[in-house]
């Protein structure tokens, strides 16, 4: 219904903003550097196209497009998560509410060839990931539907939704969703990615568990997404990131859930090594009881120190379950592992990633190994311990995490994901860093330190043949090449979709 005003507007705008000024007789124009021009007028061209499709974005849609002097499109920027999201600057951001207006949206899009980012929770760390400088930034918070199907088995959900909204609707009715481990964190984006959760050992990761994806493909066009209808994008989307549509509703499986064990429990530096054959038995015999969840965590706080910080969670109420006997024998400084909810766990784990800062995640992944974790740590902990106090702000963490046997075997659930594991890979260990620091003057240190101690270790890693091609799209950093992580097949098959 918006085509004939769409293409209106367009060129009502085309002409305005291509109207030739009369020339001034008395200039005289210096010479210019034909490399830079050429750049200049680039950057004024997609200035322009994107100030034509807020514009006609704003007729279309009175209310729902906001510039920079306007105190929404400040607090819309002040939403992200990362300082390097906060301070890039869209022309103007748009916040649809239906599916058809961000339809619409993309018909204005492809007419005036505007760039534009996509914004779920705004949980990525690095620039571009979803907010952009001088393009269109649609913002899906306004897409925030909360819906059970009539047999409670089928949640249907909008991507402005965070996961603290999720299981807030859930948890009253006894219900819970696959889905992330921080609240503050968007469906969207974790979903699309992958989605490592409390539940995985049971039932995979996020994208496994979704039934059907509303879907806006680069047409405009709105279509649904799954194993009957439009089967190969449904592929595509359990993996792909956002480079297949934009995605305006998820309809996830539920299954019936209450009460749990879970917390924090903090160690010193000089168990690492007790930390890392703990890791390795558990990854090896979680299949034994798949209700466990673990993050084993490093980090390196000023004026706190250095330590353990490990998050362990069992699906069921029970104190200190066996699977994690092994952590609970080494001695620990602080524990907050209690008998609880999803809810509150959730939200312990969104303290200790406040917004604001300037941030950088990278990863990757490895055959589990005692040995290759421990050089690892050492590899990390040589980097940052020698400067961690003199950078304004730095909070350095290095992160493994389980991908286990009974994990992978879900993978090929509702005709298989594009992640490129399978069960023949064994029992796997995804490694991640996440750095904090406050001033960009020491950008260049923190993210030269972060890649350097990455490739330090995959070169270990395949030296003693134990790395693993998998980079985990949700903690992978803006230069690592996320699909071919998938394998020549699956990045092949993408390609085609």
């Amino acid at each position: 219904m918006y085509l004939p005003i769409l293409w209106f507007l367009f060129l009502q705008l085309c002409f305005a903003l291509t109207v030739p000024k009369k020339p001034s007789s008395d200039v005289i124009k210096p010479a210019v550097d034909p490399a830079k021009s050429l750049e200049r007028k680039s950057y004024r061209s997609r200035y322009w196209s994107c100030t034509a499709c807020c514009a006609g974005l704003s007729t279309l849609f009175p209310g729902k497009v906001k510039y920079f002097n306007d105190t929404v499109y400040a607090e819309q920027q002040q939403s992200y998560w990362s300082q390097q999201q906060q301070q890039t600057y869209p022309v103007c951001r748009f916040t649809p509410a239906e599916a058809r207006e961000v339809s619409a949206a993309i018909h204005l899009v492809r007419a005036t060839q505007c760039r534009f980012a996509v914004k779920s929770g705004g949980h990525a760390s690095f620039e571009g990931g979803s907010n952009i400088q001088n393009g269109l930034a649609i913002d899906l918070s306004g897409l925030s539907a909360l819906k059970l199907s009539n047999d409670s088995s089928i949640l249907c959900v909008g991507p402005g939704n965070r996961w603290e909204d999720v299981y807030a609707f859930l948890d009253p009715l006894d219900l819970s969703v696959v889905g992330g481990r921080n609240g503050d964190v968007g469906v969207g984006g974790l979903t699309l990615g992958g989605g490592i959760s409390y539940f995985s050992g049971f039932y995979g990761w996020a994208l496994d568990n979704v039934a059907n994806y509303e879907v806006i493909i680069a047409n405009g066009s709105i279509v649904n997404a799954s194993l009957t209808s439009h089967p190969d994008l449904y592929f595509a989307l359990r993996g792909g990131g956002n480079n297949f549509g934009i995605i305006t509703r998820f309809d996830f499986e539920t299954f019936p859930h209450g009460d749990m064990w879970g917390g924090q429990i903090f160690y010193p530096f000089s168990t690492n090594q007790s930390q890392f054959e703990a890791f390795y038995w558990w990854a090896e015999n979680a299949n034994l009881d798949a209700n466990g969840a673990l993050i084993l965590a490093a980090a390196s706080v000023p004026g706190y120190g250095s330590f353990f910080s490990n998050g362990f969670v069992y699906a069921w109420p029970v104190m200190s379950p066996p699977l994690f006997d092994n952590f609970t024998a080494i001695t620990n400084f602080s524990s907050t592992a209690r008998l609880t909810r999803l809810p509150d766990l959730v939200a312990e784990l969104t303290g200790s990633q406040p917004p604001g800062f300037r941030q950088v995640y990278i990863t990757a992944t490895f055959k589990n190994d005692i040995q290759m974790m421990s050089d690892i740590f050492k590899i990390w902990n040589d980097a940052v311990q020698p400067i961690f106090e003199d950078i304004a702000g730095f909070v350095p963490a290095l992160a493994f995490q389980p991908i286990t046997a009974k994990i992978i075997e879900n993978f090929s659930k509702n005709g298989g994901n594009a992640l490129g594991i399978s069960p023949e890979d064994g029992s796997l260990t995804l490694w991640n860093m996440d750095f904090q620091w406050s001033d960009r003057r020491n950008d260049s240190i923190v993210l030269d330190m972060i890649q350097n101690i990455i490739a330090e270790g995959n070169a270990v890693a395949k030296s003693c043949g134990l790395f693993h091609r998998y980079i985990y799209q949700n903690y992978a950093y803006i230069t690592q090449d996320v699909f071919a992580g998938y394998g020549e097949e699956n990045k092949a098959r993408l390609l085609r979709i």
